[in-house]
């Protein structure tokens, strides 16, 4: 019986590196790596070992023949990757482990290769792979810092709350926490004393031989029309800490005395909040969900989401695994909405495998926005396409959302609106900063023009890829403070105090 990865894969590739027989792909060594929705076993040649199983760090491997209900899809899922690839190596013909991390970053280290005083600046997935990293492949002591007093950072704050397997990962990543060479200083903030810094970046660079930042892209990006600054209309990052019970945001931040939501994007994010807020309170019982946020849920207006999409069905943002999964729920109504003939035409025309074929079964109809949404009955999830906000309307609050583009002009009347539209990193005092991509310029993790100084994550190279994404370019961020050691570019130094304000 042939394993299959299912909708919650990490793409850490930690399967990879445990399967005997090398029948998962991508593996980060192909050109593939990184572009697809998901890894996926090949089940010609799966020997039905349950490595990968033991392995992944979110248990998305699961044997074929046990997916039912909701994962039932993804046998035929991950066999229609390989329909037209070749069959992969034999078992006798592939090495019984191939740990990719260690053997694509480590160096040959010198046997006067120093220890290292390492800080990592952020305790998200960037930061602890770097961690982890550091760990597996130098002698090096670590310093963790980060401006909560919990770690986590996108695991905890993040990733959605009904999505326990995912946030599983931060399991993984806690057991570095208490590891010998690693010490935790939470509840620190790294930046300018003047904007409430509790420790500035020189200061850090002073104390350590080299600063790792790994602090993430936690600016959504703007929309640039009229009335956005509206009471309202809210950032995806305030929704998505909202019901994670992120410190810094309120229990009562999101209003949900209307009936309608609007969330302008059609990306995970944006899947994740519409999800959320058409779900039945009960399910999510149980759930990593903040106890406060469960009771607004629960007397909370909120009868149809709209999903604002401004491409077609075929470019999408989301992933297949995270579409599929909110087609195949219970309770709530889907309904694509037919403005755009070009829509309809698109999800016909598609090819199975593709995003579009998925929404095939959905229920199409051109909707009157004039009418407020049904007051009984099963809640509604609208995905509109060709459609972009031009403007907000309303008398001190967010009312009107006025869309253009292929699906024509609508007014939609909402009372609560969530720009889902992606992330940028924001300045760091003490680093430089590229304000065009929203990142800091670096040369394979080294920031320019300071020597010692690395950045990894978002930070690094955007808002792309996800959780298992950062596994890859942690190895190359510490693979450059590596050669930088032994090509005496960072030097270790005596250790002094590092004061906390």
């Amino acid at each position: 019986m042939p394993y299959a990865i299912t909708q919650n894969c990490c793409t850490d590739a930690s399967c990879v590196a445990a399967c005997p027989v090398n029948c998962i792909h991508p593996t980060p060594d192909e050109p593939d790596f990184g572009t697809t929705d998901m890894l996926y076993v090949d089940p010609r040649t799966c020997i039905d070992c349950g490595a990968c199983a033991d392995a992944c760090p979110v248990d998305a491997v699961r044997p074929a023949e046990l997916l039912t209900g909701p994962l039932a899809d993804y046998p035929a899922l991950n066999a229609g990757f390989y329909a037209d690839r070749p069959m992969g190596r034999p078992a006798s013909a592939a090495p019984v482990f191939h740990a990719w991390g260690p053997v694509a970053f480590r160096t040959a280290l010198p046997a006067d290769f120093p220890v290292l005083d390492v800080a990592v600046v952020g305790t998200g997935p960037a930061g602890m792979y770097t961690v982890q990293d550091l760990l597996l492949h130098t002698t090096a002591r670590v310093t963790v810092y980060d401006r909560l007093a919990v770690p986590g950072g996108l695991v905890r704050f993040g990733v959605a709350p009904d999505h326990p397997a995912t946030k599983k990962i931060g399991e993984t990543f806690a057991r570095h926490h208490g590891h010998e060479r690693v010490r935790m200083r939470l509840g620190v903030e790294v930046g300018g004393v003047e904007s409430g810094g509790d420790v500035m970046m020189a200061e850090l660079t002073a104390r350590h031989d080299a600063v790792i930042v790994a602090v993430g892209a936690s600016r959504g990006r703007e929309l640039g029309v009229p009335g956005e600054n509206l009471p309202g209309v809210e950032q995806a990052t305030t929704v998505v800490g909202w019901y994670n019970g992120h410190p810094e945001v309120g229990a009562d931040a999101v209003d949900l005395s209307a009936q309608r939501v609007v969330v302008v994007g059609n990306g995970n994010v944006a899947l994740d909040i519409a999800r959320i807020l058409t779900a039945d309170p009960a399910d999510l019982e149980g759930t990593a969900i903040a106890r406060p946020v469960l009771e607004r849920l629960r007397a909370g207006a909120v009868r149809e989401v709209v999903l604002l999409g401004r491409r077609g069905p075929a470019d999408a943002a989301y992933t297949r695994p995270e579409l599929l999964a909110l087609t195949r729920r219970t309770g709530v109504e889907m309904v694509v909405d037919a403005a755009d003939p070009a829509t309809g035409a698109a999800i016909d025309a598609a090819a199975d495998g593709e995003h579009a074929a998925v929404l095939r079964g959905l229920r199409r109809e051109h909707l009157d926005w004039s009418v407020p949404p049904p007051g009984d009955g099963p809640k509604r999830l609208v995905l509109r396409f060709g459609s972009a906000p031009e403007a907000f309307d309303g008398d001190g609050r967010v009312q009107v959302v006025r869309t253009a583009g292929p699906a024509g002009a609508a007014a939609i009347p909402a009372g609560l609106v969530v720009r889902a539209i992606g992330h940028r990193g924001v300045p760091l005092p003490g680093l430089p900063f590229d304000e065009a991509a929203g990142a800091v310029p670096n040369d394979r993790g080294r920031v320019e023009g300071m020597p010692g100084v690395y950045v990894v994550g978002w930070i690094k190279r955007g808002p792309s890829g996800g959780i298992g994404a950062n596994r890859v370019d942690a190895g190359e961020t510490v693979g450059a403070l590596v050669d930088d050691v032994v090509a005496g570019r960072v030097a270790a130094r005596s250790r002094r105090r590092l004061r906390v304000r």
